[in-house]
């Protein structure tokens, strides 16, 4: 069979599906222009990739991240402008374009020649700008474009000052900007569009919830980012399964919440009704001093007084109560779970205020249990009752927390194949000897990528579906499973004691023993089997996780298997800080190779703005790639060589006859990419 027959013959058997792509090219010259379009497009650089990880409410710290890119911004400010600008005013620029608007209003109560400043400041703008929209088209670039500044900015951006024709043109255009009195509203825009353009493609892989007191802010800027990926930790199962309905997992929201005292998430964020439980809290444990349940606090940030503190605490402790009574209903619901050990409420001896686990009794450090039936301790009580079906309602009638969850679905999954890499938050279940892990899930077994498969499904279930079949009552539950349960991918471990670390003194029983998966990740042949099996093909492939931070301060290497793993949770979350010794890692993935960014504690925005002080972070070089990676040797590329392909069937089509061209129809004929 010639050539020529091989292709009519691919033709004939896509005719169909070429005959709707002619809609959209619907003569040869279209379809032409758009085969040298992609081609070109397939021989620019990639795109800079940013990953973060177990952001957990620390709004300010990831906000100062995501605008500096991991601090890409100020390598290309340096890189840029070199000995031709002081360190002082390099970083001046720097936090300028971080902050705009604000540092505007610094800017402005001390400099003397405003005009002046807006001249340098504007053309050196322009300068980073034209750096960072380098690697992308002209049309990428115009419509990431403020719409009222689009012509005016790409004038800028492709014309050169250094030209002597064009000198006095682009000069003219900066002076007027700001006769006009627009500089300000310029700056602002040039700055958003360098943040923008610095970063192609964002991945959080996961536990955006809890902890903080602001991840109601990171979601805002997540469901309105220009292009995010999200594989979801179990501090966001936790969430979603609220959402979803669950009542435990709305139990374990509001209890993770009053435990680090941040009301604002759940009240100021999202609109979630406290009063009922502080009305039963105070009735209940009117006397009780709650120790156990005052709340953790960062050193000099709580504005809460003692009255306040103690109100939390009687809030906590009504909570996890209830907490416990609703996961008991769940664990014996669902006997497949394996979970009895969890079931620990029936076990206390109320008169001696003892718990018995594993044969051994153990004395409880609160022996305060009102609300607790010995005859059937997991049932709520009627005031408990009433106490969640309020906070059920209020939980049902946000509409920011749906919003935010829709977000999180139509933006997120278990896990991710992105550019060779393999993207999940917690871990994939392994055997001791590393072979995939069979796990059952609603009586049929499965392992590896069917698993995550299975149970993305099953997350997708309990939130959409609206009958109530046994599949949708099983996945409500699940949901729940996933947050703690021993087998779950976003979990791994032999079980969560919360309980025991509030009520027990002995630290043996505070213990959580982690899946096989968390040591041998360590090993290269454990990670090339796992990549095989989710199908990451290329010469440079890793696995990126997340979800157990990196403790740097005993020594601990976030780079494994001899660079084939990556975990960049190094402790976001202030909680961590002195366990990790750092807060956190990001990494930053761009055309020339891979980077690995450890980050100190972040003081304050304003301390960024008025003072100028960035993020100390220490960039560690993971992996230099020998080319530089070019939009070919991407996904994306990949798919503009089926669209190549198949443009260059639709030209055959046409050139042999087997499709007519035509008009150009407004309804589908559109602007390129």
């Amino acid at each position: 069979m010639t050539k020529d027959i091989a292709k009519e013959k691919a033709v004939a058997d896509d005719l169909r599906y070429l005959q709707l792509l002619s809609r959209s090219f619907p003569t040869i010259a279209d379809a032409s222009t758009e085969i040298i379009n992609l081609e070109a497009i397939m021989n620019l650089p990639k795109g800079t990739e940013h990953f973060l990880s177990d952001l957990h409410g620390e709004y300010q710290a990831f906000n100062h991240v995501l605008r500096n890119a991991s601090g890409a911004i100020k390598r290309k400010v340096n890189e840029i402008f070199n000995n031709t600008l002081r360190d002082a005013e390099k970083k001046e620029l720097c936090t300028l374009i971080y902050y705009p608007e604000e540092k505007l209003v610094l800017v402005k109560s001390v400099e003397k020649d405003l005009d002046d400043w807006y001249m340098i400041t504007l053309n050196q703008l322009v300068k980073v700008c034209r750096n960072v929209s380098s690697k992308y088209t002209r049309s990428k670039v115009r419509k990431a474009l403020p719409r009222e500044f689009s012509y005016i900015i790409q004038e800028l951006l492709h014309e050169s000052s250094v030209e002597p024709n064009k000198s006095a043109y682009v000069d003219q255009i900066i002076r007027t900007i700001i006769s006009t009195g627009r500089a300000d509203d310029f700056i602002i825009a040039m700055c958003n569009l360098i943040q923008r353009l610095t970063i192609d493609l964002l991945h959080i892989i996961g536990d955006i919830y809890d902890r903080g007191p602001g991840a109601q802010i990171i979601m805002d800027t997540l469901c309105d980012y220009h292009n995010v990926d999200i594989q979801w930790g179990n501090h966001d199962m936790l969430w979603m399964g609220a959402a979803a309905g669950n009542l435990a997992s709305m139990a374990g929201v509001v209890r993770m919440c009053l435990r680090y005292g941040n009301l604002a998430t759940l009240e100021d964020g999202y609109g979630i009704n406290l009063l009922p439980l502080a009305r039963f809290a105070m009735e209940t444990y009117a006397d009780d001093p709650c120790e156990l349940f005052i709340p953790k606090l960062n050193a000099g940030e709580s504005s809460f007084d003692a009255k306040t503190v103690r109100l939390i605490a009687q809030m906590n402790k009504a909570i996890s109560i209830v907490q416990y009574k609703l996961e008991g209903e769940i664990i014996r619901r669902r006997p497949e779970f394996e979970m009895d050990d969890r079931l620990l409420l029936h076990r206390i001896n109320l008169k001696k205020g003892t718990i018995c686990l594993n044969g051994k009794e153990y004395e409880l450090k609160d022996k305060n249990w009102p609300t607790l039936d010995s005859k059937d301790p997991y049932r709520l009580s009627i005031d408990e009752e009433d106490m969640m079906q309020r906070i059920q309602r209020s939980f049902e009638g946000s509409e920011k927390l749906r919003k935010h969850m829709r977000c999180l679905f139509r933006h997120g999954s278990l896990y991710k194949v992105c550019n060779s890499n393999l993207l999940f938050h917690a871990s994939v279940p392994l055997n001791p000897d590393g072979t995939l892990k069979e796990v059952k899930v609603n009586g049929a077994y499965y392992k590896g990528k069917n698993l995550l498969d299975k149970v993305d499904q099953l997350v997708r279930t309990a939130y959409f579906d609206t009958d109530d079949s046994e599949e949708k009552q099983f996945a409500m539950d699940y949901i729940w499973y996933l947050w703690c349960g021993k087998d779950s991918p976003l979990f791994d471990k032999s079980r969560m004691a919360t309980f025991e670390r509030c009520f027990i003194e002995d630290k043996e029983t505070h213990k959580e023993e982690k899946g096989a998966y968390y040591a041998l990740r360590q090993e290269e042949t454990v990670c090339d089997r796992l990549l095989d099996e989710f199908g990451v093909t290329g010469e440079h492939r890793h696995i990126i996780n997340g979800h157990v931070p990196v403790r740097s301060i005993q020594g601990e290497n976030p780079i494994k298997a001899n660079g084939k793993l990556l975990v960049i949770d190094g402790g976001f979350s202030k909680a961590y800080h002195s366990e990790t010794g750092i807060a956190g890692y990001t990494l930053v993935y761009h055309s020339r190779g891979f980077q690995l960014v450890q980050h100190e504690p972040f003081q304050s925005t304003a301390k960024a703005i008025e003072e100028g002080l960035d993020i100390r972070s220490t960039t560690i070089v993971v992996e230099l790639s020998a080319h530089r990676q070019m939009v070919k040797d991407t996904d994306k590329g990949e798919e503009l060589r089926q669209q190549i392909h198949d443009l260059e069937n639709l030209l055959f089509a046409y050139r042999n006859g087997l499709i007519q061209e035509r008009e150009r129809d407004a309804r589908y004929f559109g602007s390129r990419s």
